[in-house]
């Protein structure tokens, strides 16, 4: 499966034909917010209208060059300024390679120090991606240092890595704010842990990890057994509501999101918006199989 979709996402008529198909254009509308900032700020005020936060991504990653990184980095300044005129209080994720640091470090760090000065000015925060293992190590670098700087960056931490346990712990004894996922990417065995069970253990170990040591975590996941274990982690604590949120993509389980808003929860949708969305739906899908069909059950849970 995931050679055929690896195979897929490099075919130029299928790429041409995903982009241009009335089709496929209903089906990514679900998942994709649209292709230009307005219609993502557009989203965004839809679901503050029903009490539901936003992050915006941009879709792109693994610029390869530096103008390429200081578009995505304009491009997002220009998000931050969109959210604040609308005063929509949403967040933006990037991710740090759409940021130029395959190519220059010191350039990332550059654009990541105005992105979270231009949040903090607009009174909000950059929520940094992890991508996959071999950045983790400088992302958290990257993290910190701005955190220690401006205090208005979130960490993500995926749970299936064998060092994310010791990565938490670090990040809040520095009181770095966290959003803690399962995964996406195809990792080694040596790096990752390879069964469900065994990464559904260490979500919920981490779950609460971050309930009693984090500061205001998000946990990102439509795994209702996970969310109901945030819960009880929250409850058994006595920590209220407004002291971490739940976090979901954009179109996966909407009757879930609108449960968690019933009872009171806070809950985030990451909105994914732009022209790469092509690139960014087949390579999450090629990233783990699994991802198919977890899309496919889930555009029947609507």
């Amino acid at each position: 499966m995931r050679t055929l979709l690896l195979y897929l996402s490099h075919r130029p008529w299928l790429r041409n034909w995903m982009q241009n198909s009335h089709a496929a254009s209903r089906f990514t509308r679900r998942f994709i917010a649209g292709r230009t900032l307005d219609h993502a700020l557009e989203a965004c005020a839809r679901l503050k209208s029903e009490n539901i936060a936003a992050t915006l991504d941009r879709l792109g990653e693994n610029v390869t060059s530096l103008a390429e990184a200081e578009a995505s980095r304009d491009a997002y300044l220009n998000a931050l300024r969109g959210i604040a005129e609308r005063q929509l209080g949403a967040t933006v994720s990037v991710k740090l390679t759409q940021l130029g640091l395959d190519i220059s470090e010191p350039h990332c760090r550059e654009n990541v120090r105005m992105l979270a000065e231009c949040a903090g000015q607009t009174g909000t925060r950059i929520e940094i991606d992890m991508e996959s293992s071999e950045y983790v190590e400088r992302t958290l670098g990257i993290v910190t240092s701005q955190h220690t700087a401006t205090g208005n960056v979130r960490a993500v931490i995926q749970a299936y890595l064998h060092r994310s346990g010791e990565d938490v712990d670090m990040l809040c004894r520095e009181k770095v704010p966290v959003r803690l996922c399962k995964g996406a990417y195809a990792e080694p065995h040596g790096v990752a842990i390879a069964d469900k069970q065994g990464v559904d253990a260490n979500y919920s170990r981490l779950i609460r990890k971050l309930m009693a040591d984090g500061v205001h975590p998000a946990f990102a996941t439509h795994d209702e057994k996970m969310i109901r274990e945030a819960i009880a982690a929250a409850r058994q604590r006595n920590l209220p509501p407004e002291a971490f949120e739940f976090q979901m993509l954009y179109g996966i389980r909407r009757d879930l999101q609108r449960e968690l808003v019933r009872e009171g929860f806070r809950l985030r949708i990451y909105v994914p918006f732009g022209d790469a969305w092509y690139p960014y739906f087949m390579r999450r899908l090629a990233e783990r199989p699994a991802n198919v069909w977890f899309l496919l059950k889930n555009l029947l849970k609507a």
